[in-house]
């Protein structure tokens, strides 16, 4: 056989004492539940969004790791979005919803659907949270390293440095947020 031929068509032929002739032979059909064009393609990209959320997560683990790294002496307390720790706990969520987009490509169940999509509404709701600490986060540290450095020069290094993280994980936080806005409506969609 050809192996090319991936479509061929296969027929059975059955002994007669399988079908008797009592039996009514009916051929009934049964409509396929259509969908647009574009939510096949989207189902077909799952892996593609669940890895983008798990690159989120830990992207979002290692600025929380940063931020360990970055606090030294003068600075009497430790920045707010550390203190709420919104870098460690959003990444577990993004990680997890992004695992469960994955499974949900290799075996699709509802079991999986209403699973991934719980997941993806968690993440959803914890980047929302992430982002409003993440203002808070701007507002009540914007000043915070310079003013307790009596030296200049590292303020500004260590300032820019933090806003540059805090930037990076409203980046990060804002994707995810649509990320999973995104596949956990698109479920919703389907039924």
């Amino acid at each position: 056989m050809d192996s090319n031929n991936k479509n061929s068509p296969m027929f059975l032929v059955f002994p007669p004492e399988v079908t008797s002739p009592e039996q009514q032979t009916t051929l009934t059909a049964s409509a396929y539940n259509a969908q647009n064009r574009v939510q096949k393609v989207l189902i077909r990209k799952l892996k593609v969004l669940g890895t983008t959320q798990i690159l989120c997560g830990i992207m979002n683990f290692s600025f929380g790791v940063v931020f360990l790294f970055t606090l030294v002496n003068p600075y009497p307390r430790f920045p707010f979005i550390f203190i709420s720790g919104y870098p460690f706990w959003g990444s577990a969520l993004f990680i997890n919803s992004g695992a469960f987009l994955i499974a949900l490509k290799r075996k699709t169940t509802d079991y999986m659907i209403k699973m991934s999509q719980v997941m993806n509404l968690l993440s959803a709701l914890g980047a929302t949270a992430g982002i409003i600490l993440l203002i808070f986060g701007f507002l009540l540290d914007g000043e915070f390293i310079c003013g307790y450095s009596p030296d200049a020069s590292q303020c500004a290094a260590i300032t820019t440095l933090f806003i540059g993280i805090l930037a990076m994980l409203m980046i990060f936080s804002i994707t995810e947020l649509f990320i999973s806005l995104f596949s956990s409506t698109l479920w919703y969609t389907r039924e």
